[in-house]
This record gives C-alpha cells, structure tokens and sequence, in this order.
C-alpha cells in the first residue's frame, strides 16, 4: 500500500514521514484533525511525537485533503490494540516470527496450521507491513504456552527465517 501513496509526498521528505507514521499508528484524518480512534489529537503534540514542526503536520494533512486516493485511504484508518506486551501478564504465549521474505503468502497460515494441531487457541495474529518497517515480524498471541516441540516445527515453516517464543 505504501508504494501507491509514497509518491505523493516524494518532494516532501518531512510529510512522507508523517504520513508514514500515520499509517502505522491507523491514524485517521477527518477534516483538518488527526483522530486515534475517537479522540482527536492536536497537531502540537502530533508534532512533538513525530520530532517535527507543527506546521508540517498541517501541511501533511492539506496534502491528504487535496488528493482524494489520499483522503479515502486516510478517513477510514483505525487503531489496532497489540496485545504482545499484555501476553506474559494474562499467562498467555507469544510467538514472533521473523520471515525470509515477508511477501512469502502462507507463513501465516502455516504457523497457525501448526499451533492448531497442538489444540492450542489463538487470540491474535498481527504482522508488520512490510512496506512500513525495515524487519517486519508477524507476532501471534496464543491462549496458552507453546510446547517446547512445537518451536522447531514452526522453524522449519515455509518462509520463516527465526522464531523467538515469549
């Protein structure tokens, strides 16, 4: 998705990276405000959080409302609660696979396929988008702790290059 919208922002590094930013947070844009769901965040403390000038997150979201394949995308993001952290507290496992190429279709599906034949639940599956981040992962959440023989058969799953359990 990213590569269909970065080249809106190509002469403006600053809004790339906000608007980037944006996107992995499911920030969403409504008028000429950034909203985290329903709460509407101030353009100060967007540009705090971003380590950028005020302005350039006004200007971000002008260059948004301007472009309707922009406007359309960015009206309808949501956040997503990521319950990685949440997991060791609630006694649940976590499973983060590293791929060999997050374009690979099917890690998901094989890993889950695996977790499944242990009769073991999962809460949920999330990955990066690999056009957003550098190393993206795909972290799945499971109602219980993966068995230590399940670690070497997620290894060896189509297009995993690492496992870390947690």
């Amino acid at each position: 998705m990213w590569k269909q919208l970065a080249p809106y922002f190509d002469a403006y590094p600053t809004r790339k990276r906000i608007a980037q930013k944006m996107l992995e947070y499911g920030l969403r844009v409504q008028g000429t405000k950034v909203y985290c769901g329903p709460i509407e965040l101030s353009d100060s403390k967007l540009a705090r959080a971003f380590d950028v000038d005020r302005r350039a997150i006004a200007a971000t979201i002008a260059t948004i409302r301007e472009q309707p394949e922009l406007s359309k995308i960015f009206e309808k993001l949501q956040p997503t609660c990521h319950l990685r952290e949440v997991a060791p507290v609630m006694n649940w496992g976590v499973v983060e696979i590293i791929p060999t190429d997050p374009s690979t279709p099917g890690i998901l599906a094989e890993v889950a396929t695996l977790i499944a034949s242990e009769n073991i639940s999962i809460r949920q599956a999330i990955s990066d988008d690999f056009e957003l981040t550098d190393e993206p992962r795909l972290y799945v959440i499971t109602e219980g702790t993966i068995p230590p023989s399940l670690i070497p058969r997620i290894r060896h799953a189509k297009g995993v290059k690492a496992v870390l359990i947690y």
